[in-house]
């Protein structure tokens, strides 16, 4: 949920081009995946916490129920598939839903307020940045991340990955195949279940040469049970149709590491990020000898 612009810079030393094709490539899920706490910040107790602080609650959005199946779920293809942008849906839905009546600068506040929080709670876990910062630097890999999400989330990203000190583009300005490239639905049109995504990635960045792939992706499980993106039973055929997509696209054998917190919903936060902390040490070790 996503962003209050961020003025962002480069502070990371400059990667040095390298004519070589990468063999190898690794995607990387975002929400869940490399950001825990954009995960935890949807928890029941706190969305409403935001919602109060906000003031989208005394715009009508009184509960995380609301959110979920009144702003959220009916918005998220436009909201992830286009430049409107994740405050750009809330205030249209508010506006139409909840507070006609209210004036548009009012709606936009509450929705800044919210969508600046989010996006504060959805930074890069630094605990990922020994191993990025290790295939940052290796020639012989392309490195994705591939995220459905909203358009303000992509600067989020790029400057989040920049604090750790991690050279990272978007695919539209890649320009060679070895980069560590931000792809996200908002940017592309289209979600990672469509084929056209890993197409467009495929042709952006020049990825013939790909022999091999490791994909690792909560699909969806790490996210709250009140969004219907995280709907569990949905994980699994989520899982088979982005690998299936995959293999067509480059054709290649794609091997998965569900990044899947275990009884994430009957743990409390500490717990959770016990399990998040573990995963991310197995990962690590995954990626390596993927390498």
């Amino acid at each position: 949920m996503r962003y209050l612009q961020l003025n962002w810079r480069r502070t990371s030393p400059i990667k040095k081009m390298n004519s070589m094709t990468p063999e190898k490539l690794i995607i990387f899920d975002y929400s869940g995946t490399l950001s825990l706490d954009a995960v935890l910040f949807a928890r029941q107790g706190h969305l409403m916490k935001e919602l109060r602080e906000s003031g989208l609650a005394d715009l009508g959005v009184t509960s995380p129920e609301i959110f979920w199946e009144e702003i959220v779920n009916p918005t998220w293809e436009e909201g992830s598939t286009t430049a409107v942008g994740y405050k750009g849906v809330i205030v249209k839905r508010i506006r139409g839903k909840f507070s006609p009546s209210v004036s548009d600068n009012i709606i936009a506040l509450a929705a800044s307020r919210f969508v600046e929080s989010y996006l504060g709670h959805s930074r890069v876990d630094k605990r990922w940045k020994h191993i990025l910062r290790m295939l940052n630097e290796r020639p012989d890999v392309c490195v994705v991340i591939a995220t459905d999400h909203y358009a303000e989330a992509t600067g989020c990203i790029l400057e989040f990955l920049g604090e750790l000190g991690i050279q990272t583009v978007t695919v539209k300005n890649a320009l060679k195949p070895v980069e560590f490239v931000v792809a996200n639905s908002a940017d592309l049109g289209v979600h990672k279940a469509d084929r056209r995504f890993w197409e467009i990635l495929k042709v952006n960045l020049r990825l013939d040469a790909v022999r091999q792939i490791l994909l690792i992706d909560d699909f969806g499980f790490n996210e709250m049970e009140g969004d219907s993106y995280g709907g569990l039973e949905k994980v699994e055929k989520r899982k088979e149709k982005t690998v299936g997509l995959l293999e067509k696209v480059f054709p290649v054998n794609v091997q998965t590491v569900p990044f899947v917190i275990k009884y994430k919903q009957h743990y409390p936060v500490g717990n959770t990020k016990t399990n998040y902390r573990a995963l991310i040490a197995e990962t690590s070790v995954i990626i390596k000898g993927f390498l």
